[in-house]
This record gives C-alpha cells, sequence and structure tokens, in this order.
C-alpha cells in the first residue's frame, strides 16, 4: 500500500501535526507500506529534509506570530497533482487545524477522487466549528455548555452565564487563544486575543470538575480516559509537554456513568456525521453531570496522544490503529454511493 502522509500545514498547531507525523510515519513503513511525508505548507519531502523535520518537538507554546507568518509566506499552494500525491492508495491526515482539519484540504481530495483519513469536508467544518457544533449537540440532547459568541458586553455575560467563562476562538484546537475569564474587566482584552486566532469568538460558560475522553473507531466507543492536568484547564503545555498531564485508561468511574459517557459520545460523533475516528471530549461537574466540550474530527495521532491510548486499553495496538484507519478510508472510497 502507498500511503502518502500530509502533515505540517499553516495552523497554530503545525508543530502538535508534525509530533503525529514522527510517529505515523515510521509505524506505517513498520507495516511495510511505501510512505510519503508531505508538507503541505512545501510539499513533498526529500529523504533528508523529513529527517530533519521530524526530528522536532512541541515546544512548550504554540509557534509565534513572527514564525507562522513566515510559514504563510513561503506556504505553495495545496494541490494533489502539484504535491505528487496521485499515486497514493490512500492520504492520511496527520493535520490539526486550519485548513487541514476544517474541510477545505478534504473538499480537494474529494474532488480529485482520493482517498483520505478522518472525515468528509461537511463533518470536518461541523466539528471544527464550535458554534455550529454546540448547536448540533444541543439538537441530539447532548449537554454542552451554554454560550454567547462575540461581540458580546460583560453584563449579558454576567446575566446569561455568570462567571467564569472560558473565552475561546470557535474555530481552533490545543486551546490556542484560549483563557479563562473571572471578572468583567478582563472580558474584552480575552476576546480581542482569541480573535487574533479567529473572526469568530466563543464565550462559555466555564465547567469546573473533572475532564473526560472518548475516542471513536468504527462506529464504537472506545474507553473512556480521564485527563488529569495541573491547572483548571488541559492547556497547550500539559498536552503537549512531558509530565504536563496524567492521562488514565479506562477512567476510574462507575459502569453506569462510563456506559452514558460513551453513548454520549458516539452521539456527538454521530450528529455532527462524523468518519471512521475521532475524539470527543468532556468535563464532569461536582453533580455528575457530563458536559460535552468539543468534538476533534483528526485528533492527535502520536503513540501516546489520547485516541491511541484508548484504543490500547481496547487491545488494538498503534500500528494496528493505524492499518485499520488507513484500510477504513480506502473501503469508503470504494463503497457504492
Amino acid at each position: 500500500m502507498r500511503v502518502a502522509v500530509l502533515f505540517g500545514g499553516t495552523s497554530e498547531e503545525r508543530d502538535v501535526s508534525i509530533a503525529s507525523a514522527a510517529q505515523i510515519i515510521p509505524a506505517l513503513r513498520g507495516l511495510g507500506y511505501e510512505v510519503f511525508a508531505v508538507d503541505t505548507a512545501t510539499g513533498r519531502l526529500p529523504a533528508a529534509d523529513e529527517q530533519r523535520l521530524l526530528a522536532g518537538g512541541v515546544a512548550p507554546e504554540p509557534p509565534s506570530r513572527g514564525a507562522m507568518e513566515s510559514v504563510r509566506g513561503h506556504a505553495i499552494p495545496f494541490a494533489p497533482a502539484a504535491f505528487d500525491i496521485r499515486s497514493a492508495d490512500v492520504v492520511f491526515l496527520a493535520l490539526h487545524g486550519g485548513a487541514g482539519e476544517d474541510g477545505r484540504l478534504q473538499a480537494m481530495l474529494d474532488l480529485a477522487g482520493m482517498a483520505y483519513t478522518g472525515s468528509n469536508h461537511i463533518a470536518s467544518a461541523a466539528a471544527m466549528d464550535k458554534d455550529i457544533a454546540k448547536r448540533l449537540f444541543r439538537s441530539a440532547a447532548i449537554p454542552t455548555a451554554d454560550w454567547l459568541m462575540a461581540p458580546v458586553e460583560a453584563l449579558e455575560v454576567e446575566s446569561a452565564l455568570g462567571w467564569p467563562v472560558v473565552v475561546k476562538p470557535s474555530k481552533q484546537g490545543s486551546t490556542v487563544g484560549l483563557s479563562v475569564v473571572r471578572d468583567a474587566r478582563d472580558l474584552a482584552a480575552a476576546i480581542a486575543a482569541a480573535r487574533t486566532f479567529d473572526d469568530e469568538v466563543m464565550v462559555e460558560r466555564f465547567i469546573p470538575g473533572r475532564e473526560f475522553t472518548v475516542g471513536i473507531l468504527d462506529g464504537v466507543a472506545l474507553p473512556a480516559g480521564e485527563i488529569i492536568a495541573p491547572g483548571e484547564i488541559f492547556d497547550y503545555q500539559s498536552k503537549y509537554q512531558a509530565g504536563g498531564a496524567r492521562e488514565v485508561f479506562p477512567a476510574d468511574l462507575p459502569a453506569a456513568e462510563s456506559r452514558l459517557l460513551r453513548e454520549l459520545a458516539l452521539r456527538a460523533h454521530q450528529v455532527l456525521k462524523l468518519g471512521a475516528y475521532s475524539r470527543i471530549d468532556f468535563r464532569r461537574d461536582e453533580r455528575g453531570a457530563f458536559w460535552c466540550l468539543e468534538a476533534n474530527s483528526l485528533p492527535g495521532m502520536t503513540a501516546t496522544s489520547l485516541l491511541p491510548q484508548a484504543a490500547k486499553a481496547a487491545g488494538i495496538g498503534f500500528p494496528q490503529l493505524l492499518e485499520r484507519i488507513c484500510n477504513g478510508a480506502i473501503n469508503r472510497r470504494c463503497a457504492p454511493r
């Protein structure tokens, strides 16, 4: 099987994407696949450039604005033919955020008739837009915290949501641009900071409590995991730095609560019409109620990322997980329409 692994790109999650590719590429080669690496910012990589790029780790903070402007300034337009990937049997999307996860690249691959991993362009766009996703969660009776979309005044936030609130870009991941606001005086600055990453900004009621995640694979909810972060949120640093957070799979929950959590995750996956795999994140408040935070259509895919950990808890090793994802993408393209 010939696999083109697409990664890198021009989003603020570029470093996270590179970290995913650094695990995916050798694992697929270990399965005997012919793999070529493609940075969607620069094109198909020669072996030396691939080795250099994949050797880096994830810094404690997202790439700086200057670094991202440089990457975007030198990026070339993506096209399957120009990027020399038309010979691939399947395209493995190791991208996170931006055009790699919001449906634009998926639409281009659909037009090119290529098999690719993850969800189609409509589902990807719906999951990436937190406002749309939460509206769909509500339509399927999936509890999600109340929210408002900026512009919004502090008095309205206080009346509708109360303090504290979470302010975040509507179409970003990895908590990029996210802040917890506890006082009306800090609201405008938080909205302005979030708006540097996205024109649309969400202000959401903060749910204190425990954080959980559920991976979905081939229509089945995998064992739930608990994320125990050092702070009140699972932020960029605690996600990607060694010792940043403790992740427990399977989560320590009563059987009935675990079953409910997995049912809610599967329902969220289905209402967004996501593909063969995803990851759905939750908070559990002090009364024991679960609240859906968001859905990830292209979750992190290093060997220690949350979805692979959930698969491991279900008896599925990392190479086998990747193989199932690749085969599922090919089967989806070949299925009658």
